[in-house]
């Protein structure tokens, strides 16, 4: 028997994207976003609404930084999510988080977050508030590689389980990627 929950935005994983942008005076605003992902080989789709103080910034500059929320700075990744830059300018010095810019778009680095992901606004279309970005690279900080590789015991990125309105690690490895199924191919 299964039970009907209805129509309900519930998907696993559901990543916490933490974008982050400047404003045109220079200002740094973070916000957290679970609904997005890959939607193709160089592009991040992601709902947002348009009235965000993160967002309009990042329109203004054509640009903005993505991180994948950890369980080191869950506290700071919620943070951003229910604290406003529209109601308060010190949102971001009450994070905790510290700065730098991305070598290759006009936004910031997160340096407590391990892996930024640097994008470039393709479209975004206020009608169904789903964002394009093209990615434009990708910084991971040797802290979390093992061999070259990013380990994903060492990021420790976080999930956001809707049903149970909570933060989940996604670090235990149960398979490989285009090979645990070849038994099945007989």
């Amino acid at each position: 028997m299964r039970k009907e929950f209805g129509v309900k935005a519930i998907l696993y994983p559901q990543p916490v994207l933490i974008l982050a942008s400047y404003d045109l005076e220079g200002n740094v605003w973070a916000m957290n976003a679970a609904w997005g992902g890959i939607s193709e080989e160089n592009e991040i789709s992601v709902c947002l609404t348009p009235t965000h103080k993160t967002i309009v910034s990042a329109l203004k500059q054509g640009c903005l930084t993505i991180s994948p929320g950890t369980a080191k700075e869950v506290a700071a990744c919620d943070y951003v999510g229910i604290a406003t830059g529209n109601k308060d300018a010190d949102k971001m010095k009450k994070s905790g988080w510290h700065f730098e810019k991305a070598p290759h778009v006009n936004a910031p680095i997160i340096k407590e977050l391990p892996m930024t992901i640097e994008c470039k606004i393709k479209e975004f279309n206020t009608d169904t508030c789903i964002m394009k970005l093209e990615i434009v690279n990708v910084l991971v900080d040797d802290s979390v590689l093992t061999d070259g590789k990013i380990d994903l015991e060492k990021l420790q990125p976080i999930a956001f389980d809707a049903a149970n309105r909570a933060y989940v690690k996604l670090t235990e490895k149960v398979g490989d990627a285009w090979k645990s199924g070849l038994k099945l191919m007989k």
